[in-house]
């Protein structure tokens, strides 16, 4: 587990595990007795300056294991800021992979149920919830195709290949108001599962969306965007539960 962050003047990032033995980098080493401080500024033996800081949640989510291809940040942001989920939300995750999106929304939700067939990949969610520490994280080997045993849910969300196949269950374990988002790598897979819920009674789409993010270059007086940007990870289809 992450303890203590070692951050350079020029960004770059160290990250402690063990606090009781020193700290090699390409920078020289930091004694143990200077990581056991915090938000402090310390040297190496060779002179370099280094922050040492607490080890945040976005911290140890750096360096979680992956397996499958995660759903990054980016994507996660939107998820959040789109569904307004909060510390009292109750979400099901389903199609966990690496456990990234779960482990995120634990980190700021009630409760959060991972939904995974592969055995494999739960073994890396395991471990992944592990190190973040989250306690209110249920992960399950189940396939959602086939049953949701949670109810009153605030969110569903599915990174899924077929997602349409979860319309029927999802519809009656949502809330009222409460939202579904599908995370999808291909407008022939947003195309149909959009079909889909637009023939549904009970669920509302509302948009689908793609991030694509540019960092910027500030220095001195060179400001331009960075030549290399994030572009397409995949499309988030935002859709609505109306009515009981």
């Amino acid at each position: 587990m992450i303890q203590k962050i070692l951050l350079t003047k020029t960004g770059q990032e160290f990250f402690i595990k063990n606090l009781d033995r020193d700290y090699h980098t390409k920078f020289g080493f930091i004694k143990k007795s200077d990581l056991k401080k915090s938000n402090k500024l310390v040297k190496t033996n060779k002179g370099t300056e280094m922050y040492v800081l607490e080890a945040s949640f976005t911290d140890k989510f750096k360096k979680i294991k992956r397996g499958p291809q995660i759903i990054i940040k980016k994507d996660i942001g939107t998820i959040i800021t789109e569904t307004g989920i909060n510390r009292d939300s109750t979400i099901l995750d389903a199609g966990g992979g690496s456990g990234s999106l779960s482990c995120f929304l634990a980190n700021i939700c009630k409760k959060v149920y991972c939904y995974e067939i592969r055995k494999d990949f739960i073994k890396i969610i395991q471990e992944n919830k592990k190190s973040l520490d989250l306690k209110n994280l249920t992960i399950k080997n189940k396939d959602i195709i086939k049953k949701i045993d949670e109810k009153n849910l605030d969110l569903i969300t599915l990174d899924l290949p077929e997602p349409w196949h979860v319309i029927k269950h999802a519809q009656k374990s949502l809330k009222p108001g409460a939202f579904l988002v599908a995370y999808l790598p291909t407008i022939t897979q947003v195309t149909e599962f959009v079909d889909q819920i637009k023939k549904s009674k009970k669920l509302f789409y509302i948009k689908t969306l793609e991030n694509l993010q540019r960092n910027w270059i500030i220095n001195n007086k060179i400001v331009r965007p960075d030549f290399q940007m994030l572009g397409h990870t995949g499309f988030l289809i935002i859709t609505r539960k109306i009515i009981k």
